[in-house]
């Protein structure tokens, strides 16, 4: 099948079935399959491409780190993180709005999900916020736009993904994320604090004496040794990022079994089922969303639009400009995984032509997706923390909005200045 109705089939058929509610992750497979059928190719390359996606040595981070994450949560160290940064900056203006970012850039750096960070910080900071005469909806949107520090700061799931598909070191990339994460928490701890002076929040407690503050870092030490563990250990060769995902997974349980005694075996046995039941999901993504994929790169329609856009312009600037409008409007609808399979084959290419790093485009794409966690009306992180909160979607909306536009204005900074992202690399050797 030529390039142009090979394009329309896929695309036509994948909005039809968007249009008639399919789930996104479904609708991806069976364009694909559709369009193989119609192009007339051998039926059963559809296996061979799932195998091929889902089979890589890599894709073994993904269930090892959502069971670290969980682990974690489960030991209790998600409470005595909160608890020492409460101590730090608790006693300022909107001081636990200030610890419910930081301890979300805490947790992301040990779950590398966002939903999960959502949970894990928001069961606690939503009801003390509230204690204390928070505003429920700012406080639920502050933490659901938190959440999506989860995918930028290491060991970030979507990242793993993003350097599969795009064949680029996670490693790499994972250093990488650092920088940026922070950038996008700074955004919001600067909106909690002009809301709170708005809104007359004043700080919760005194601020903590050396004594305790010392009590409080050690009850939380073991939360704070595990990304020194997993990138120290991939910094120092000690370990790949699979690995590093075992070794957290192996970390986490240790700690809640043995230390803090949080972890039996009835719950070590919950925990395996719930991280199966979350990396499954994930897996079924893959699995469809690399039929689309394969057809995009094998059919020649990522050749064809790469050839359109070079021949109009060559400029990065623009090229920039574009992918971030692009992904935006996709992250209001679909998820970041189904995006990586369906823009990662279109933009590589060009980026390549025009000189922007494969590494510093994977922190673009992913700071934008992690804009789409927030986004209404698909943004999973929204519907996370109102359950948790018990407000409505049409209520957090309205509050969502300048954390949306915050992180924004961070997505800017980084896509446009690339040392942000790249320097961390650099300095460290990896480039």
């Amino acid at each position: 099948m030529d390039v142009v109705p090979l394009s329309i089939s896929l695309f036509g058929i994948f909005l039809l079935l968007l249009l008639l509610n399919v789930p996104i992750s479904v609708a991806l497979g069976l364009s694909g399959v559709f369009t193989i059928i119609l192009a007339q190719v051998p039926f059963s390359m559809v296996p061979v491409i799932i195998f091929s996606a889902t089979s890589k040595f890599t894709m073994l981070a993904i269930p090892f780190f959502i069971l670290a994450g969980l682990a974690m949560e489960k030991a209790g160290i998600t409470r005595r993180l909160i608890d020492f940064v409460n101590l730090l900056v608790g006693h300022i203006r909107g001081g636990l709005a200030m610890v419910a970012v930081i301890s979300c850039c805490f947790f992301s750096a040990i779950s590398g999900s966002g939903p999960a960070t959502v949970a894990a910080i928001g069961l606690v900071i939503i009801p003390s916020m509230s204690k204390l005469g928070y505003d429920k909806k700012f406080s639920t949107a502050l933490v659901a736009a938190s959440g999506e520090i989860g995918i930028i700061i290491p060991p970030s799931i979507a990242l793993v993904v993003y350097g599969v598909i795009s064949e680029t070191s996670i490693g790499e990339l994972f250093i990488a994320g650092v920088v940026p994460g922070l950038i996008i928490g700074l955004s919001f701890c600067v909106v909690s604090y002009i809301i709170s002076l708005k809104k007359g929040y004043g700080g919760n407690t005194k601020r903590g004496s050396l004594k305790e503050l010392g009590i409080a870092f050690l009850r939380s030490l073991w939360g704070l040794f595990a990304p020194v563990i997993i990138l120290g250990g991939i910094y120092g060769g000690m370990f790949t990022p699979t690995e590093a995902a075992a070794v957290a997974a192996a970390y986490g349980i240790i700690v809640g079994m043995f230390i803090y005694k949080t972890i039996d075996f009835k719950s070590l046995m919950n925990l395996l089922i719930d991280a199966t039941v979350s990396s499954s999901i994930i897996m079924i993504i893959v699995m469809n969303a690399s039929v689309f994929a394969w057809l995009l790169t094998t059919g020649r329609v990522a050749q064809s639009i790469f050839a359109t856009v070079t021949d109009f312009t060559i400029n990065p600037i623009f090229i920039l400009i574009m992918i971030n409008i692009l992904l935006l409007i996709a992250g209001c609808f679909m998820d970041a995984i189904s995006a990586y399979y369906i823009f990662i084959p279109l933009f590589l290419p060009i980026c390549k032509e025009v000189g922007i790093d494969p590494i510093h485009l994977g922190i673009i794409m992913t700071v934008n997706l992690a804009i789409g966690l927030i986004t209404p009306p698909v943004g999973v992180d929204l519907y996370t923390a109102c359950s948790i909160s018990g407000i409505t979607l049409k209520e957090i909306s309205g509050a969502i909005w300048p954390f949306i536009l915050a992180a924004i204005i961070g997505l800017i900074i980084i896509t446009y200045i690339p040392p942000i992202s790249l320097f961390l690399p650099t300095i460290l050797g990896m480039r």
